[in-house]
């Protein structure tokens, strides 16, 4: 499905999937971050779980989030928005 993102936000969460787990990030009162995963089945969990456990490749790439920012703040110019 190429046109759903790969990333939305829903009651203030974002949302995303990593195989057949549709995992959520939540944040505590203190605004602590964590994952909260939601699977298909067993098989989908363990092989979320043995994703996490394996080494993570953080890296930093501005471009990408401002492509993003840029995508988001562009105001509506049309006359009458609900006509395309």
């Amino acid at each position: 499905m190429p046109d759903e993102p790969e990333t939305i936000e829903y009651k203030g969460d974002q949302v995303f999937k990593i195989g057949h787990c549709q995992v959520t990030v939540k944040r505590d009162t203190e605004g602590k971050a964590h994952f909260e995963a939601e699977c298909l089945n067993k098989e989908a969990r363990d092989e979320l779980a043995a994703i996490f456990e394996q080494e993570a490749v953080l890296r930093i790439n501005p471009k990408v989030i401002l492509e993003d920012l840029v995508a988001e703040s562009k105001p509506d110019t049309r006359l009458n928005p609900t006509e395309s």
